[in-house]
């Protein structure tokens, strides 16, 4: 009798099941190495990502179900390389800025392409319904997981490094004052002078307008698919945990909220390098 209860208790400490909702590039080679010891730990791991991708592989660890998309291998490894280029091309910031939003447009088509042909395949969708998952695990850089999770009523934990637009800020209410904490392209650091918090401030205004030109179709997705009016930083709001790839030691001190976790070095895969 307390053998059969010992091994009870023990299925009941057995490792959770967790669907995850990746974004393929360099943030899934970084969750991957999370995975790979949350599987070591017992957890059963379904990973849902599209047949088209750049690093999203099956693997003995994770089961895989996969979508199809409508691009081809080709488009998108294009597109990717001439995203990297565009991103790390010099330029003055008026230049940066409207070389990455045309760029935006077309990389943005392709993953919300994504995300409407994973909430609409019907098949898939209903596997997940049964499957009872205990937690969704996503990369909110693009909301798909979260609004998956919306429908599954299951609570979901972020995995990420940073949001564009400060939306990590928003979802979390956390605080972001330009006068400490600084914006992308500034080339500023913590500690500014009066002239530097202006600049730093008009820096954040063309971030509204390219992240309402990038999330605003996901609002409309997700009140289309949940039949209910929601925001993406109301969907965002609902996670339970964020999991933030900072490290204090390269990025500038910001503020924190309870439920944002710093979990410094997981930065993509262990490689050796060479000479």
């Amino acid at each position: 009798v307390t053998l059969v209860l010992l091994l009870s208790v023990f299925s009941l400490a057995a490792g959770g099941k967790l669907l995850v909702v990746p974004v393929d590039g360099s943030r899934w080679l970084s969750m991957r190495e999370v995975l790979d010891s949350l599987k070591q730990k017992g957890h059963e791991i379904v990973v849902v990502a599209p047949e088209i991708n750049l690093h999203i592989k099956p693997t003995k660890n994770f089961v895989m179900k996969m979508y199809p998309v409508p691009f081809t291998q080709e488009e998108l490894d294009g597109n990717f390389q001439a995203f990297s280029q565009d991103v790390f091309e010099e330029g003055s910031f008026l230049e940066r800025i409207v070389r990455i939003y045309q760029r935006s447009k077309i990389t943005s088509a392709m993953f919300l392409s994504t995300c409407t042909h994973l909430l609409y395949n019907k098949e898939l969708v209903r596997y997940l319904e049964e499957s009872k998952f205990d937690v969704v695990f996503t990369d909110p850089m693009l909301p798909c997981g979260q609004i998956l999770a919306e429908h599954l009523s299951v609570p979901s934990v972020f995995f990420l490094q940073q949001m564009p637009c400060g939306l990590e800020f928003e979802a979390t209410q956390c605080p972001n004052p330009p006068s400490y904490v600084p914006r992308v392209f500034t080339d500023l650091t913590d500690h500014m002078n009066f002239l530097q918090r202006v600049k730093n401030l008009l820096f954040e205004i063309p971030h509204y307008f390219l992240c309402d030109f990038f999330f605003q179709p996901y609002a409309k997705l997700a009140s289309e698919f949940l039949q209910r009016d929601v925001t993406v930083p109301d969907l965002l709001s609902q996670a339970s945990i964020w999991l933030m790839r900072l490290d204090f030691a390269l990025d500038y001190p910001r503020p924190l909220m309870p439920n944002i976790i710093v979990i410094e070095g997981v930065n993509c895969a262990h490689k050796k390098l060479t000479q």
